[in-house]
């Protein structure tokens, strides 16, 4: 497999003068005469923009943030394993502070990632002028864009930042976030990619899609955050996308997320991930029980942490649906037939999670509670795992059957239904794509939001999307697993961190923290 990490890894060569630092004023780096000349060069330069996507800042870090705090994954407490603090259960119960290492790491992630945006541009905007050179920026532009969405969407109201001032970033409003991304989008899709579909040229990169389905996804979250809805015109770029490009569903739901699975007809944007060359991605490592390792043939046993509550696997029942077979439950067997024995029982992966102690959220150290709960295998276990547990399975982050479920939300909100080359798209129809290449045989008719919630979480479970649906369907304060719900409306924005705050006295800190 072809993959931008093989790129990447050269990044800090920076060019072929053999630079070996990137964390230096760019000036002492790069001369005139060494500046990127070819698309090569300008793709490692930029290397260090897209390795924050390829770690486990992104894949661990981030991904618990908006994963563990709502109903799709939780991490109990196992025996003596995983209480750590208690960090997993302030996740699940929504019952952070300001002092929060995983909330605090994924601020540093996630304005370092900014900061190396904001860095290689500098950099880049004293190349000589080129086709090249423009292309390059507006790449960078995007996934800048991307990152400060992100911290948008988990922090409201952060600073926007500049590189070369030693002057302390005072705070921007959400709404101003918002302009801030929606502006920058907009100006660099005449200079992005637009090939028929995202290949192994553009893979891992941002394109004129990647653009698009991110102003998508702005607009649909307009009026929860700017307080304006924006539906009719999160219709209007996904129209865009789907007229101007040729993506297309793939057929078998699975490949999109097999240790192989890098480019294909669906991906519009990726973190890319490699056991070796950028690692990050170690789900499997997190959600398999120990006694999966010669099953998958997995080079390390797994640390029997993640599973998922029973309110959430129990949207898996639909009939034929192949996302059902995403989840492993009840008793364990072999390839060969044979039981997966867990001590002198069999394994068997309850759905029920049933707690021994409340107060520790702790399953107990009985072999059959320490093994309760359904576990993913959507990123399908990577056999060539490296043995410090880090597969090959890249992690999407927009792609084509996102595209078709938020048209159907924005239509259902309030947007007219479009025709897109002849197709007239109603709510229903853009459903029923995802059900039948699903194989779901039930017949779709008069989708309600609630269904189409239940729909984004049957087709989008475990790539980072639930926090930011459940907030916009108003369900992050329901009942799940062993959070009661009913907590304020303040927990749907993390805490600033304590830390950034002492460093930066400009940032007031989000309602409802101190």
């Amino acid at each position: 497999m072809n993959k931008l990490f093989l790129i990447l890894t050269g990044a800090a060569a920076v060019v072929s003068t053999g630079c070996t630092k990137l964390d230096v004023d760019a000036e002492s780096e790069l001369t005139p005469s060494t500046f990127p000349k070819s698309e090569a060069a300008y793709i490692a330069a930029s290397g260090p923009v897209y390795r924050k996507l390829s770690t486990s800042d992104f894949s661990t870090g981030y991904w618990w943030n908006v994963e563990l705090s709502t109903d799709e994954a939780i991490i109990p407490t196992r025996g003596s394993g995983y209480y750590d603090g208690g960090k997993y259960i302030a996740l699940h119960k929504h019952s952070w502070n300001a002092e929060d290492p995983t909330i605090k790491g994924t601020w540093s992630w996630g304005y370092s990632a900014i900061s190396e945006c904001n860095r290689i541009l500098d950099l880049f905007s004293k190349a000589e002028n080129s086709d090249l050179k423009n292309t390059s920026i507006a790449e960078l532009r995007a996934m800048r864009s991307l990152f400060y969405f992100y911290m948008m969407d988990l922090f409201g109201n952060i600073p926007i930042t500049s590189f070369g001032t030693a002057e302390l970033p005072k705070q921007s409003t959400r709404k101003e976030v918002f302009d801030y991304i929606e502006k920058e989008l907009l100006a660099v899709i005449p200079n992005l990619p637009a090939p028929s579909t995202v290949g192994q040229a553009n893979y891992g990169r941002p394109t004129r899609w990647m653009a698009y389905a991110l102003l998508q996804k702005l607009y649909l979250n307009a009026e929860y955050y700017t307080g304006a809805n924006k539906y009719v015109a999160s219709v209007e770029y996904a129209d865009k996308l789907l007229n101007e490009s040729s993506l297309q569903l793939v057929a078998n739901y699975a490949d999109l997320f097999s240790p192989t699975n890098g480019a294909n007809s669906e991906t519009i944007m990726a973190a890319i991930f490699d056991p070796v060359e950028a690692k990050g991605n170690h789900l499997t490592r997190y959600s398999l029980h120990s006694t999966l390792r010669n099953k998958y043939k997995l080079p390390y046993s797994p640390s029997n942490a993640m599973c998922t509550v029973p309110e959430f696997y129990n949207l898996f029942k639909l009939a034929g649906d192949v996302r059902n077979s995403t989840w492993l439950a009840g008793k364990q067997f072999d390839n060969d037939g044979k039981a997966i024995m867990n001590g002198s029982a069999q394994l068997d992966l309850t759905p029920e999670i049933v707690l021994t102690d409340a107060a520790t959220m702790n399953v107990g150290t009985e072999v059959g509670g320490i093994s309760r709960g359904a576990r993913s295998i959507k990123f399908f276990p990577d056999p060539n795992s490296s043995t410090d547990r880090y597969q090959g399975n890249d992690i999407p982050i927009l792609r084509l059957a996102d595209v078709y479920l938020m048209k159907a939300e924005a239509i259902l909100r309030g947007a007219a239904a479009t025709s897109v080359k002849g197709e007239m798209q109603t709510p229903d129809v853009l459903v029923r794509k995802i059900r039948s290449r699903a194989g779901v045989t039930t017949p779709v008719s008069g989708v309600t939001l609630d269904q189409l919630l239940d729909e984004r979480g049957r087709e989008l479970a475990w790539e980072c999307w639930r926090r930011n649906d459940l907030i916009r369907f108003g369900k992050y304060e329901g009942k799940w697993g062993f959070k009661e719900g009913g907590e304020s409306v303040d927990r749907r924005l993390f805490p600033i961190p304590s830390t950034e705050r002492v460093l930066n006295p400009n940032l007031n800190q989000n309602k409802g923290y101190n």
